[in-house]
């Protein structure tokens, strides 16, 4: 009976380790956006500034009037008050822990709690030009959309015809990745 009790602890903590490991997998781009912004504000900024709070929430706010408008570090200013059509004022709880150096990690999971879409902003993850193939047509249409070449393909009625115009557009917009694809393709044909 005893025996019993020790193997089902055993399973269970197992279990339990397993979730938190898939948890944890899960976060890794918890709070990308907001912990890139502060990172890139903090790089950008004296020291002398950033220990000042008053300096450094002017310097935030001028920080944010430069992010082009509709990214997402732009979108995070707005969710903390650094923007000035912003509807909320937690950018004091942004530039105080700041000031005595806190980690950017720290100060995201801190604004999370204030407001959750902080941390639910995400970069867009690049896409694999690799398996344009393997790609569904809305995620072909989104890369046009991207390069703003949404009218480039008001004809194409099938997904071939989605995967070709991107091909077609890829050295234009990103030579780097469409070298990176010539070489894949060479490899396949050898």
């Amino acid at each position: 009976m005893v025996c019993l009790y020790q193997i089902s602890a055993l399973i269970l903590g197992f279990i339990l380790v397993t979730e938190v490991i898939e948890a944890k997998k899960k976060d890794e781009r918890e709070c990308e956006v907001c912990i890139g912004a502060i990172k890139t504000f903090k790089k950008h900024t004296p020291e002398d500034i950033i220990t000042n709070a008053e300096k450094s929430e002017k310097a935030f706010r001028k920080f944010c009037k430069k992010l082009p408008k509709g990214g997402k570090e732009n979108r995070f200013c707005y969710f903390v008050g650094g923007t000035e059509d912003a509807a909320t004022g937690i950018l004091g709880n942004l530039i105080k822990p700041l000031a005595f150096h806190m980690p950017a990690e720290k100060i995201c999971q801190k604004l999370k709690v204030m407001d959750g879409q902080i941390c639910e902003l995400r970069y867009d993850v690049k896409p694999d030009f690799t398996k344009l193939k393997k790609m569904r047509v809305g995620e072909l249409k989104k890369i046009l959309s991207n390069w703003g070449e949404d009218n480039a393909c008001k004809g194409c009625a099938e997904k071939s015809d989605f995967v070709k115009k991107v091909r077609e557009l890829l050295p234009k917009h990103d030579p780097e990745e469409w070298k990176l694809l010539q070489a894949a393709e060479e490899k396949s044909d050898l």
